[in-house]
């Protein structure tokens, strides 16, 4: 039987057909129109097929040109999003071999991806975003000009094998590890020395399945430093937002070193009874926005941190320029906003406004101690919202926890500008515990329009009034000044009439505006018989 000759157009059509995918942007959205062709060898042979073939392209061809034309994506494959910057390029997790069962160790596929996607960086750069399922991983490394976006319904899974973790060296200005001396474990995300770097998603959930750490760290077991679940370093624009966070094996978000951060839409959940996991704590971080989070925690909500005694002192790193407001916290244990202990390289310039503790040890708590050195400066508070707490005003001098003996005893802290107002407290316990140094005490304190209903314990025979207790302030070694607060304030804090100043100027970060980023991937998938 003579064979059929194909013709050479044809061949040359159909090699470049067989795989289409054409890009279109718009509004710095990246759209895919990919059509997968799987075509027997046997079938090109045959003149039929051919011709059904060629139908079939034309078909193709005609489709997606008016799809390119119309510029209309699926609404059922189209995601919408804002962030600080928008996407040319994407992919999809499971384009490179990731499972998400549960169980299939993703790793690799997550490390081939942002590899593969690092190099549209100077090319307006791109998404990786993560499906619905469960995606189990190890330790990976983000890159910059990049987007990690998780689905509705997706949920990363980290990896209870301490395999799966690298090793990093301890934190410069913390001179060891928090757990223990030596380094510590990467972060379940990690990334350093990067450039806009966004972490968001359609409330997407990251589970840090920290229980097998707890339990090593209460049986004393742990060699390094627990793992946070996200931590950058010396990065710049970084926004980390709408997700679901749980049970990581220590902090949850630590920027350390870093500058430009917003901090928003987050829901973060731990049991109440662990120690260490606070929820967002920025670390020698400047120009950072924290709003409109939901925290439950067994440890500080927030805590603004700086570096440890001499090693902090040394790097000389401050927080400074922060704004925190909308956040609702539970902390049984531990503060809604602490700053310190950690803070020698210093405090400056935080903003704290319309916050709500529920059933949380304090609000916005100062912790230090002989041989922190730094200094906490110009924080200004207002509306606040307390139900259930233990202190509502509380500073610590005496928070003895040191990394080593080298710590510096002439090395004190500065402590001044400490401003509050407009504070509700119901069912209080202390309404004020404020214990500064010897010979170095806590000023400039000023607290106004503070209202504050003490817990009243009830006897069998007696319900005492809350009049007829005595006012629970304790102050020692601070100075400043009170306007219009109930119970009445300790004597080193007497009543000068007074508004507590909160500024009225915006800092940097609260103009950073949020744009609307799409992506849609479109499928197209035709039979030919």
């Amino acid at each position: 039987m003579a064979r059929t000759q194909e013709n050479p157009w044809l061949r040359k059509l159909r090699l470049e057909l067989a795989s289409i995918r054409i890009v279109t942007y718009e509004n710095a959205s990246l759209w895919f129109l990919r059509t997968e062709l799987h075509i027997s060898h046997q079938n090109m042979k045959n003149p039929i097929f051919q011709n059904s073939y060629i139908i079939g392209v034309i078909s193709a061809v005609l489709i997606f040109g008016s799809l390119v034309e119309c510029r209309v994506p699926s609404s059922s494959n189209k995601i919408d999003y804002t962030a600080i910057n928008c996407r040319k390029h994407s992919a999809i997790l499971t384009d490179f071999g990731a499972v998400g069962d549960g169980k299939t160790l993703n790793t690799k596929a997550f490390n081939s991806a942002i590899t593969k996607l690092s190099q549209y960086a100077n090319d307006g750069g791109a998404t990786l975003i993560v499906p619905p399922g469960k995606w189990l991983t190890g330790s990976f490394n983000l890159t910059s000009h990049f987007t990690l976006f998780l689905q509705k319904d997706a949920v990363i899974l980290a990896s209870q094998n301490e395999a799966d973790w690298p090793q990093l060296p301890v934190l410069p200005s913390y001179g060891r590890g928090r757990d223990a001396p030596a380094g510590r474990y990467s972060s379940l995300i990690f990334g350093t020395h990067l450039t806009d770097v966004i972490i968001t998603g359609n409330n997407g959930t990251i589970d840090g399945q920290g229980s097998v750490w707890w339990e090593k760290f209460k049986k004393g077991e742990v060699k390094l430093t627990r793992p946070y679940m996200i931590e950058l370093m010396y990065s710049d624009q970084i926004q980390i937002s709408n997700l679901n966070l749980i049970n990581s094996p220590y902090w949850f978000v630590h920027p350390i070193y870093s500058s430009n951060i917003i901090v928003n839409g987050l829901t973060i959940r731990a049991p109440l009874d662990v120690p260490n996991t606070d929820g967002i704590n920025p670390d020698s971080c400047t120009n950072v926005r924290i709003e409109d989070n939901y925290i439950e925690s067994g440890d500080d909500c927030i805590a603004i941190k700086s570096g440890w005694d001499q090693y902090g002192i040394k790097f000389g790193k401050p927080s400074e320029h922060i704004v925190i407001r909308r956040v609702t916290c539970i902390s049984p244990k531990s503060a809604m906003v602490a700053i310190g202990s950690e803070m020698s390289g210093g405090v400056q310039d935080v903003r704290i406004e319309d916050l709500t503790a529920i059933n949380t040890e304090s609000a916005v708590r100062i912790k230090s101690a002989v041989g922190r050195g730094g200094f906490v400066k110009d924080i200004f508070v207002k509306g606040l919202n307390l139900n259930t707490m233990k202190y509502v005003f509380w500073m610590t001098g005496s928070y003895g926890d040191h990394p080593d003996s080298k710590f510096d005893p002439k090395a004190l802290p500065e402590i001044n500008g400490i401003n509050f107002r407009d504070v509700t407290a119901k069912n209080a316990t202390i309404a004020g515990k404020l214990e500064g140094i010897s010979n170095d005490p806590f000023t400039g304190i000023c607290i106004s329009n503070a209202t504050i209903e003490m817990f009243v314990k009830k006897d069998s025979d007696i319900e005492m009034d809350a009049k007829k207790v005595k006012l629970p302030w304790n102050c020692t070694d601070v100075a400043g000044v009170t306007s219009n607060v109930v119970p009445q304030p300790c004597a080193l804090l007497p009543d000068k009439k007074v508004d507590c100043p909160f500024p009225t100027d915006k800092l940097v970060i609260e103009n950073v505006q949020f744009k609307t980023c799409l992506v849609s991937k479109i499928i197209l998938v035709f039979f030919s018989g």
